[in-house]
């Protein structure tokens, strides 16, 4: 084994936590929101400190080992698509913060009508289940489990672009809803990009492994 292979397998755990963390923030922000729990609010700000130091590490780990250890071919991929992945991560990851801020500012509480109409949980619980799917992707190698992203993200683009109508039928009903209004329609749109940059952590993966598929089979054929 050389010596940058250990450095790559701690930079492939990095990546796993650094999965897990965002995943936990989604998860605490969804209930947050669905619940109005202030205390969870407050767990997924103080997660997105953690997800930050974490990106940081990580693009220090990425550059000290293209640094120190001139990788190439796969293993060059490999970090390349780490990076990508750890930037998209921390990007899932204030966009959970900012939907989490409407709790934490004391806002009141969201009628379950209005949570409906926009189609929040189902949105909330469409991203950590294609988050999810990447991340066994990436820890299984399977581009399978990867490409399940892009379908899903189907569902995510069909709430948001359903979710202006929504807002102006509400808006239009009652004026004075429209401090909860707005951030509902906030909330879909992150929750929406978010999606997209799940789907880009999907094409890092696909993009790693294949390479690695080839190599292997290039291998056995010799």
């Amino acid at each position: 084994m050389s010596h940058l292979q250990p450095e790559l397998v701690l930079l492939n755990e990095s990546i796993v936590e650094m999965m897990d963390m965002v995943s936990r923030q989604l998860e605490r922000a969804r209930l947050a929101v669905m619940e109005h729990r202030y205390d969870l609010a407050q767990e997924v700000l103080a997660l997105e400190k953690k997800v930050n130091g974490m990106e940081l590490k990580i693009d220090k780990d990425c550059e000290n080992i293209l640094a120190l250890y001139n990788p190439v071919a796969i293993d060059l991929r490999f970090v390349m698509a780490s990076m990508k992945i750890n930037s998209n991560l921390e990007r899932i990851g204030d966009n959970a913060e900012s939907i989490a801020h409407y709790i934490s500012h004391g806002n009141p509480k969201i009628p379950a009508d209005f949570l409906n109409a926009f189609r929040i949980d189902e949105m909330f619980l469409m991203v950590i289940s294609m988050i999810n799917d990447v991340k066994k992707g990436f820890v299984e190698e399977d581009t399978h489990l990867a490409r399940q992203v892009f379908s899903k993200d189907f569902h995510l683009n069909e709430a948001n672009h359903e979710a202006t109508q929504t807002a102006i039928q509400l808006g239009t009903k009652d004026p004075g809803d429209m401090p909860v209004i707005i951030p509902l329609l906030s909330s879909v749109r992150k929750l929406e990009r978010s999606g997209d940059l799940i789907k880009n952590i999907a094409e890092e993966i696909i993009f790693y492994l294949e390479a690695k598929v080839l190599k292997h089979h290039a291998k056995l054929e010799k």
